[in-house]
């Protein structure tokens, strides 16, 4: 059990994260790449991941240097989950090579003790190797993160007005206590099922909250007590992938102004009951036309309680920005015009010591 203390200093501190930590999504990855638990909730990643790196020097360093150095285990390194990574990939990176050399060879020490640390990777406190080291973290998320970024920008997106909406609702005691299933909000202390029995006190300086989509029902945190607080929980949502592109049959029944309508109500979120008030239409029709933008993979939909948030997919706000993609052909655009075709120990998610 981890049990995070907070202070009435913390509470307007706390942080939601505003993009995907592309450094948490290496890292949780990587995890589901070593397990196969919750592989179901996963296939599709999984599936193309391993024809991605199968044969491949990618996938020759995932094996020899990635796996050994992110085990699925009570710890690995700190450095490798910076703060910096909140301002996107490229800032992530450099913090790590930055990392000053003592932190580095402590945390491989630390490493070495939980889980045995590979041989090579004492070397990682010379700033060469760590760079080297970057350039792998960066191949292996563009071969295996990025390329599903639109579906996991979407969950997150629709988590984010969900949690924006629990806060204004019901408070921070709302957000907190509703981050997971493994989360337990007792103020002043945050309750989360964990590997190991500990104490996080805050002392005034917030909690960063991270949702992850490869995060895996285990929360994790840092295992350093001094660094900047950070909670990674899982995303919300179902995991069935998002339609690679709006069959035909569904986009049909886009057609016509009230669907439009709804397509731009749900631009900043809304439930079903604020949908049905919003197209003045009853909550039945309203969810009949979630549903449709929803099969057309334009919406996504997440129960919380006895309510439904719909948000839309990153298609479906393409389609309502004034200068986003030509509309494939066959589907009729939002203002009634055809347009013509466009010219990874076997711990779940374990951390940390």
């Amino acid at each position: 059990m981890l049990r995070i203390h907070f202070t009435s200093e913390d509470y307007p501190r706390i942080q939601l994260a505003r993009n995907p930590d592309p450094m948490w999504e290496i890292v949780c990855s990587l995890h589901r790449l070593q397990t196969k638990r919750g592989r179901w909730a996963f296939a599709d990643w999984h599936r193309t991941t391993r024809e991605t790196l199968a044969g491949t020097q990618l996938g020759d360093a995932v094996r020899r240097l990635l796996v050994p150095l992110v085990p699925l285990a009570r710890y690995f390194p700190d450095f490798l989950t910076p703060f910096e990574a909140s301002d996107g990939l490229d800032q992530a990176l450099a913090a790590i090579v930055d990392t000053p050399a003592a932190r580095v060879a402590h945390e491989v020490d630390l490493l070495d003790q939980a889980n045995s640390a590979p041989t090579w990777a004492p070397a990682l406190v010379d700033r060469t190797a760590r760079e080297e080291l970057a350039k792998v973290l960066r191949a292996y998320h563009e071969a295996v993160v990025a390329p599903h970024h639109d579906r996991i920008r979407a969950m997150f997106s629709g988590e984010r007005a969900l949690r924006a909406r629990e806060t204004l609702d019901a408070g921070i005691g709302a957000l907190l206590g509703g981050l997971s299933p493994a989360v337990r909000w007792q103020p002043p202390v945050l309750h989360v099922d964990y590997v190991q029995d500990r104490d996080l006190y805050l002392g005034g300086r917030g909690l960063r909250l991270v949702p992850s989509y490869f995060c895996w029902r285990t929360p994790v945190s840092l295992a350093d007590p001094t660094l900047r607080p950070v909670l990674v929980y899982p995303l919300h949502g179902s995991r069935l992938p998002t339609p690679e592109g709006p069959p035909e049959a569904s986009l049909s029944a886009l057609l016509g102004r009230t669907r439009a309508a709804a397509l731009r109500a749900l631009a900043l979120g809304a439930t079903t009951s604020e949908l049905a008030r919003s197209l003045g239409v009853s909550p039945a029709t309203a969810t009949h036309h979630a549903t449709v933008l929803r099969d057309a993979g334009l919406v996504m939909s997440q129960r919380r309680h006895n309510t439904v948030l719909h948000t839309l997919t990153p298609l479906g706000a393409a389609l309502l920005r004034p200068s986003g993609p030509t509309v494939p052909e066959g589907i009729t655009d939002l203002t009634g015009a055809t347009a013509s075709a466009a010219s990874p120990r076997t711990l779940d998610t374990g951390r940390r010591s």
